[in-house]
């Protein structure tokens, strides 16, 4: 039987592109998602019907315990279980300094941080059951050291979440491996929108392969972290930014 993925912020973006990777490649997918029902059904049915696999569409808000028990225990019903974990979902409130309010933050880190927590902290015990399991955490180069004022609560909650990828490795040893993904700019319409083409320009100047990543680029590495290839490979932070500068 293929395993089952739970990903979480999963009806576009970096997201869709790993539920669309994992299909293909014979994981049956859980998409999460919060609000955007039409893009998570659409990708739903490609999914079906191009791969073939069990695909369920689940709404939940992460940052909320109890959404996160009703969704996993619905995935445990009607498909076994979750045998691997993306945590993916994600906002950025994107503002100026000091615009920014406390109840921005709050919700950003809830969202990022909290929402990994939750999902990850409902799905071990199966995992351990089983003795198998894979939990990967999208954080960003922005929780390393690649920082924008703009959106620094975002940069503290991937930041966090590096550090929550650690202790995690650290308390589901031997069985679950927990890793984390650091991408840099990627070309994803969310990424995009909202900077002016000067910014862009420039930030892209500062990656060494002069040009944007794509979500698919990190749907690779997702797809390879949970191979048995890289069962070795365990607490560790990976980085997919084409060498942006500031981000090694």
């Amino acid at each position: 039987m293929n395993k089952v993925v739970l990903i979480t912020g999963a009806a576009k973006g970096i997201g869709a592109a790993i539920a669309l990777e994992l299909a293909k490649n014979h994981y049956d997918i859980v998409i999460n998602y919060l609000s955007s029902s039409d893009k998570a059904l659409q990708l739903q049915q490609t999914i079906t019907s191009t791969y073939g696999v069990r695909c369920m569409t689940y709404q939940a808000d992460v940052s909320k315990e109890e959404e996160v028990e009703a969704m996993v225990s619905t995935i445990e019903k009607e498909m076994g279980g979750v045998d691997i974990l993306v945590n993916n979902a994600a906002i950025d409130p994107s503002n100026l300094f000091h615009l920014k309010t406390a109840e921005e933050f709050r919700r950003t880190l809830d969202v990022n941080l909290v929402g990994a927590y939750n999902c990850s902290k409902r799905v071990y015990k199966h995992m351990l059951q089983q003795e198998y399991g894979r939990i990967i955490n999208i954080s960003s180069t922005n929780g390393i050291n690649t920082y924008y004022p703009m959106c620094f609560d975002y940069d503290a909650s991937k930041a966090a979440l590096i550090s929550l990828t650690h202790n995690l490795a650290m308390q589901f040893g031997p069985y679950i491996n927990v890793n984390a993904i650091a991408p840099g700019f990627i070309g994803t319409e969310s990424e995009l929108e909202g900077y002016d083409e000067e910014f862009l320009q420039q930030e892209q100047e500062k990656i060494l392969v002069k040009r944007y990543g794509k979500p698919e680029e990190v749907a690779y590495l997702v797809k390879f972290l949970i191979s048995e290839e890289a069962k070795y490979i365990n607490n560790t932070v990976i980085r997919i930014d084409g060498g942006q500068y500031g981000s090694n």
